[in-house]
Protein backbone atom coordinates (compact mmCIF):
# COMPACT_ATOMS: atom_id res chain seq x y z
CA UNK A 1 0.00 0.00 0.00
CA UNK A 2 1.60 3.68 -0.91
CA UNK A 3 1.48 6.42 1.76
CA UNK A 4 -1.85 8.78 1.26
CA UNK A 5 -2.06 10.74 4.02
CA UNK A 6 -1.90 14.15 2.32
CA UNK A 7 -2.90 14.28 -1.44
CA UNK A 8 -1.95 17.16 -3.05
CA UNK A 9 -4.46 18.93 -5.87
CA UNK A 10 -2.40 20.66 -8.50
CA UNK A 11 -3.88 22.80 -11.21
CA UNK A 12 -1.95 21.26 -14.51
CA UNK A 13 -2.87 24.61 -16.10
CA UNK A 14 -0.43 26.47 -13.67
CA UNK A 15 3.87 25.32 -13.97
CA UNK A 16 4.55 27.73 -10.81
CA UNK A 17 2.26 25.54 -8.91
CA UNK A 18 3.68 22.10 -10.32
CA UNK A 19 7.24 23.53 -9.77
CA UNK A 20 6.28 24.27 -6.17
CA UNK A 21 4.38 20.74 -5.41
CA UNK A 22 7.60 19.09 -5.87
CA UNK A 23 9.09 20.48 -2.78
CA UNK A 24 6.09 20.01 -0.68
CA UNK A 25 6.27 17.04 1.84
CA UNK A 26 3.18 15.47 0.45
CA UNK A 27 2.55 11.57 -0.12
CA UNK A 28 0.82 12.31 -3.32
CA UNK A 29 0.31 14.75 -5.77
CA UNK A 30 -2.58 14.66 -7.88
CA UNK A 31 -1.97 16.80 -11.63
CA UNK A 32 -5.17 17.76 -12.52
CA UNK A 33 -6.85 18.28 -15.64
CA UNK A 34 -10.06 18.35 -14.63
CA UNK A 35 -12.60 20.47 -12.15
CA UNK A 36 -9.11 23.13 -11.80
CA UNK A 37 -8.48 23.12 -15.71
CA UNK A 38 -10.51 25.87 -18.16
CA UNK A 39 -11.43 23.84 -20.79
CA UNK A 40 -9.48 26.47 -23.10
CA UNK A 41 -6.61 25.46 -21.49
CA UNK A 42 -6.50 21.21 -20.94
CA UNK A 43 -4.60 20.98 -24.26
CA UNK A 44 -1.97 23.26 -22.88
CA UNK A 45 -2.22 21.53 -19.14
CA UNK A 46 -1.66 17.79 -20.65
CA UNK A 47 1.58 19.65 -22.35
CA UNK A 48 2.50 20.87 -18.70
CA UNK A 49 1.56 17.64 -16.64
CA UNK A 50 3.89 15.76 -19.53
CA UNK A 51 7.00 17.98 -19.24
CA UNK A 52 6.40 18.16 -15.58
CA UNK A 53 6.52 14.40 -14.88
CA UNK A 54 9.68 13.96 -17.02
CA UNK A 55 11.49 16.35 -15.85
CA UNK A 56 10.54 17.43 -12.41
CA UNK A 57 11.93 15.66 -9.26
CA UNK A 58 9.06 14.03 -7.45
CA UNK A 59 11.29 11.58 -5.08
CA UNK A 60 8.86 10.09 -2.10
CA UNK A 61 5.55 11.03 -3.66
CA UNK A 62 2.83 9.20 -5.56
CA UNK A 63 2.59 10.63 -8.84
CA UNK A 64 -1.46 10.59 -10.17
CA UNK A 65 -3.19 12.37 -13.24
CA UNK A 66 -6.32 13.25 -12.54
CA UNK A 67 -7.80 12.95 -16.17
CA UNK A 68 -11.22 14.47 -16.79
CA UNK A 69 -14.59 12.27 -16.59
CA UNK A 70 -15.24 9.55 -19.26
CA UNK A 71 -18.83 11.40 -20.15
CA UNK A 72 -15.96 14.04 -22.10
CA UNK A 73 -14.53 15.15 -25.30
CA UNK A 74 -11.53 15.24 -23.55
CA UNK A 75 -10.78 11.80 -21.70
CA UNK A 76 -9.82 9.59 -24.05
CA UNK A 77 -6.97 12.14 -24.99
CA UNK A 78 -6.38 13.04 -21.79
CA UNK A 79 -5.24 9.24 -20.78
CA UNK A 80 -3.33 8.58 -24.48
CA UNK A 81 -1.52 11.99 -24.32
CA UNK A 82 -0.75 11.66 -20.56
CA UNK A 83 0.81 7.76 -20.58
CA UNK A 84 2.22 8.11 -24.40
CA UNK A 85 4.01 10.99 -23.27
CA UNK A 86 5.68 10.07 -20.03
CA UNK A 87 3.52 6.64 -19.04
CA UNK A 88 7.23 5.43 -17.38
CA UNK A 89 7.01 8.44 -14.92
CA UNK A 90 2.81 7.99 -13.92
CA UNK A 91 1.96 5.93 -11.11
CA UNK A 92 -1.71 5.77 -11.50
CA UNK A 93 -4.35 7.97 -13.02
CA UNK A 94 -7.59 9.68 -11.19
CA UNK A 95 -10.54 9.04 -13.02
CA UNK A 96 -13.36 11.49 -11.54
CA UNK A 97 -17.70 10.90 -11.31
CA UNK A 98 -17.48 7.70 -11.59
CA UNK A 99 -20.65 5.77 -11.46
CA UNK A 100 -20.71 2.46 -12.97
CA UNK A 101 -18.08 -0.20 -12.68
CA UNK A 102 -17.68 -0.02 -16.44
CA UNK A 103 -16.20 3.34 -16.29
CA UNK A 104 -13.53 1.69 -14.49
CA UNK A 105 -13.05 -1.26 -16.90
CA UNK A 106 -13.20 1.43 -19.61
CA UNK A 107 -10.02 3.13 -18.22
CA UNK A 108 -8.29 0.23 -17.55
CA UNK A 109 -8.63 -1.16 -20.91
CA UNK A 110 -7.23 1.94 -23.07
CA UNK A 111 -4.43 1.38 -20.65
CA UNK A 112 -3.64 -1.96 -21.60
CA UNK A 113 -3.67 -0.96 -24.95
CA UNK A 114 -1.31 1.90 -24.81
CA UNK A 115 0.88 -0.19 -22.90
CA UNK A 116 1.10 -2.28 -24.81
CA UNK A 117 1.37 -0.01 -27.82
CA UNK A 118 4.61 1.68 -26.23
CA UNK A 119 6.16 -1.51 -24.95
CA UNK A 120 5.74 -0.69 -21.14
CA UNK A 121 4.81 -2.99 -18.28
CA UNK A 122 0.84 -3.78 -18.34
CA UNK A 123 -1.02 -2.99 -15.40
CA UNK A 124 1.73 -1.30 -13.59
CA UNK A 125 -0.17 2.02 -13.74
CA UNK A 126 -2.60 2.14 -11.15
CA UNK A 127 -6.37 3.66 -10.80
CA UNK A 128 -7.56 5.96 -8.09
CA UNK A 129 -11.98 6.24 -8.44
CA UNK A 130 -13.29 8.84 -7.51
CA UNK A 131 -17.19 8.90 -6.19
CA UNK A 132 -18.91 12.27 -6.64
CA UNK A 133 -22.48 11.18 -6.83
CA UNK A 134 -25.38 9.54 -5.61
CA UNK A 135 -25.72 6.63 -8.63
CA UNK A 136 -21.72 6.21 -7.92
CA UNK A 137 -22.42 5.91 -3.99
CA UNK A 138 -24.53 2.71 -4.86
CA UNK A 139 -22.81 1.19 -6.88
CA UNK A 140 -19.77 1.54 -5.22
CA UNK A 141 -19.18 -2.06 -3.79
CA UNK A 142 -19.17 -3.24 -7.89
CA UNK A 143 -16.51 -0.07 -8.57
CA UNK A 144 -13.89 -1.72 -5.83
CA UNK A 145 -14.12 -4.90 -7.19
CA UNK A 146 -13.99 -3.21 -11.07
CA UNK A 147 -10.28 -3.76 -11.75
CA UNK A 148 -7.08 -5.45 -10.66
CA UNK A 149 -5.19 -1.95 -10.92
CA UNK A 150 -7.58 -0.09 -8.42
CA UNK A 151 -6.16 1.02 -5.29
CA UNK A 152 -8.00 3.96 -4.28
CA UNK A 153 -11.38 5.16 -3.85
CA UNK A 154 -12.08 8.89 -3.21
CA UNK A 155 -14.64 10.79 -2.06
CA UNK A 156 -15.74 14.43 -4.03
CA UNK A 157 -17.88 15.75 -1.46
CA UNK A 158 -19.01 19.36 -3.50
CA UNK A 159 -20.23 17.24 -6.74
CA UNK A 160 -21.71 14.87 -4.04
CA UNK A 161 -23.49 17.24 -2.33
CA UNK A 162 -24.82 19.21 -5.30
CA UNK A 163 -26.00 15.46 -6.58
CA UNK A 164 -27.93 14.97 -3.36
CA UNK A 165 -29.55 18.79 -3.17
CA UNK A 166 -27.87 19.03 0.60
CA UNK A 167 -28.81 22.54 1.38
CA UNK A 168 -25.11 24.51 1.42
CA UNK A 169 -22.66 26.17 -0.07
CA UNK A 170 -19.85 25.05 2.15
CA UNK A 171 -17.61 22.01 1.54
CA UNK A 172 -16.66 19.77 4.42
CA UNK A 173 -18.90 21.33 7.12
CA UNK A 174 -21.92 20.43 8.03
CA UNK A 175 -25.20 21.55 6.03
CA UNK A 176 -27.08 24.79 8.03
CA UNK A 177 -29.92 23.24 9.89
CA UNK A 178 -28.01 19.62 10.42
CA UNK A 179 -27.29 20.25 14.14
CA UNK A 180 -26.96 16.04 15.74
CA UNK A 181 -25.07 13.90 14.26
CA UNK A 182 -22.84 13.57 10.79
CA UNK A 183 -24.74 14.44 7.70
CA UNK A 184 -21.13 12.83 6.15
CA UNK A 185 -21.10 9.59 7.70
CA UNK A 186 -23.10 7.05 6.06
CA UNK A 187 -21.28 7.90 2.94
CA UNK A 188 -17.83 7.78 4.71
CA UNK A 189 -18.87 4.45 6.08
CA UNK A 190 -19.89 3.47 2.58
CA UNK A 191 -16.85 4.23 0.97
CA UNK A 192 -14.26 2.74 4.12
CA UNK A 193 -16.58 -0.34 3.37
CA UNK A 194 -16.24 -0.83 0.22
CA UNK A 195 -13.05 -0.03 -0.09
CA UNK A 196 -11.84 -2.53 2.66
CA UNK A 197 -13.68 -5.61 1.33
CA UNK A 198 -11.75 -5.19 -1.77
CA UNK A 199 -8.18 -4.36 -0.04
CA UNK A 200 -8.45 -0.75 -1.42
CA UNK A 201 -7.16 2.74 0.15
CA UNK A 202 -10.35 5.06 0.77
CA UNK A 203 -9.42 8.76 0.65
CA UNK A 204 -11.46 11.70 2.20
CA UNK A 205 -12.38 14.80 -0.25
CA UNK A 206 -10.90 18.44 0.12
CA UNK A 207 -11.80 21.04 2.91
CA UNK A 208 -12.15 24.46 0.81
CA UNK A 209 -11.71 26.78 3.56
CA UNK A 210 -7.81 27.16 3.04
CA UNK A 211 -6.96 29.21 5.73
CA UNK A 212 -8.89 27.55 8.67
CA UNK A 213 -5.98 24.90 9.61
CA UNK A 214 -8.50 24.33 12.47
CA UNK A 215 -11.71 23.67 10.70
CA UNK A 216 -9.55 21.08 8.14
CA UNK A 217 -8.05 19.39 11.53
CA UNK A 218 -11.48 18.53 12.80
CA UNK A 219 -13.17 17.67 9.71
CA UNK A 220 -9.59 15.32 9.03
CA UNK A 221 -10.02 13.63 12.16
CA UNK A 222 -13.49 12.34 11.52
CA UNK A 223 -12.43 10.41 8.42
CA UNK A 224 -9.01 9.22 10.37
CA UNK A 225 -10.96 8.40 13.42
CA UNK A 226 -13.40 5.99 10.80
CA UNK A 227 -10.27 4.36 9.34
CA UNK A 228 -9.54 6.58 6.04
CA UNK A 229 -5.92 6.71 4.77
CA UNK A 230 -5.89 9.84 4.02
CA UNK A 231 -7.45 13.80 2.77
CA UNK A 232 -6.77 15.89 0.02
CA UNK A 233 -5.13 19.02 0.71
CA UNK A 234 -5.58 22.23 -1.57
CA UNK A 235 -3.01 24.64 0.16
CA UNK A 236 0.54 24.61 1.91
CA UNK A 237 -0.85 25.01 4.78
CA UNK A 238 -3.25 21.40 5.31
CA UNK A 239 -0.01 19.44 4.49
CA UNK A 240 1.58 19.40 7.98
CA UNK A 241 -2.01 18.92 9.22
CA UNK A 242 -2.89 15.92 7.19
CA UNK A 243 0.44 14.44 7.56
CA UNK A 244 -0.11 14.14 11.63
CA UNK A 245 -3.70 13.51 11.61
CA UNK A 246 -3.19 9.95 9.29
CA UNK A 247 -0.30 9.04 11.34
CA UNK A 248 -0.19 7.26 14.34
CA UNK A 249 1.19 9.03 17.16
CA UNK A 250 4.77 7.78 18.52
CA UNK A 251 3.16 6.28 21.37
CA UNK A 252 0.54 4.10 19.47
CA UNK A 253 3.28 3.18 17.16
CA UNK A 254 5.42 1.71 19.53
CA UNK A 255 2.87 -0.01 21.12
CA UNK A 256 1.91 -1.39 18.19
CA UNK A 257 5.20 -2.73 17.35
CA UNK A 258 5.53 -3.75 20.87
CA UNK A 259 2.47 -6.09 20.60
CA UNK A 260 3.49 -7.89 17.08
CA UNK A 261 6.45 -8.49 18.45
CA UNK A 262 5.20 -10.12 22.12
CA UNK A 263 2.37 -12.06 20.16
CA UNK A 264 4.88 -13.68 17.65
CA UNK A 265 7.08 -14.41 20.55
CA UNK A 266 4.67 -16.38 22.74
CA UNK A 267 2.68 -17.80 19.84
CA UNK A 268 5.79 -19.47 18.41
CA UNK A 269 8.54 -19.80 21.74
CA UNK A 270 5.88 -19.89 24.17
CA UNK A 271 2.75 -21.57 22.06
CA UNK A 272 0.40 -19.62 23.68
CA UNK A 273 -2.53 -17.88 21.70
CA UNK A 274 -3.74 -15.03 24.47
CA UNK A 275 -1.19 -13.82 27.08
CA UNK A 276 -0.57 -10.49 29.31
CA UNK A 277 1.67 -8.15 27.92
CA UNK A 278 1.71 -5.66 31.06
CA UNK A 279 -1.54 -5.23 32.29
CA UNK A 280 -2.96 -5.96 28.59
CA UNK A 281 -4.39 -9.19 27.55
CA UNK A 282 -3.18 -9.85 23.89
CA UNK A 283 -4.37 -12.38 21.49
CA UNK A 284 -4.78 -12.72 17.64
CA UNK A 285 -7.26 -10.34 17.52
CA UNK A 286 -4.61 -7.78 19.43
CA UNK A 287 -2.39 -8.82 16.30
CA UNK A 288 -4.54 -7.24 13.39
CA UNK A 289 -5.62 -4.28 15.40
CA UNK A 290 -1.72 -3.70 15.57
CA UNK A 291 -0.71 -4.50 11.82
CA UNK A 292 -2.79 -1.84 10.66
CA UNK A 293 -1.24 1.31 13.22
CA UNK A 294 2.14 -0.50 12.52
CA UNK A 295 1.54 -0.42 9.00
CA UNK A 296 0.76 2.95 9.33
CA UNK A 297 3.46 4.26 11.62
CA UNK A 298 6.35 2.38 8.72
CA UNK A 299 4.26 4.28 5.87
CA UNK A 300 4.77 7.66 8.04
CA UNK A 301 8.69 7.07 8.96
CA UNK A 302 8.45 6.42 12.19
CA UNK A 303 10.99 4.50 14.15
CA UNK A 304 10.45 2.39 17.48
CA UNK A 305 11.70 3.60 20.33
CA UNK A 306 11.03 0.96 22.91
CA UNK A 307 11.59 -3.12 22.49
CA UNK A 308 9.95 -6.41 23.55
CA UNK A 309 11.75 -8.09 26.72
CA UNK A 310 9.98 -11.31 27.53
Amino acid sequence: MRSRRSVLAVPGSNPRFLDKAQTLPVDEVFLDLEDSVAPAAKQEARKNIVTALREGDWSGKTRVVRVNDLTTQWAYRDVIEVVEGAGEFVDCLMLPKVQEPTDVVWLDTLLTQIEQAMGHEVGRIGIEAQIENARGLVNVDAVAGSSRRLETLVFGPADFMASINMRTLVVGEQPPGYVEGDAYHYILMRLLMAARMHDLQVIDGPYLQIKDVEGFEKVARRAAALGFDGKWVLHPSQVDAANAVFSPTQEDYDHAELILEAYDYYTSVEKRGAVMLGDEMIDEASRKMALVVAAKGRAAGLTRTTSFTP
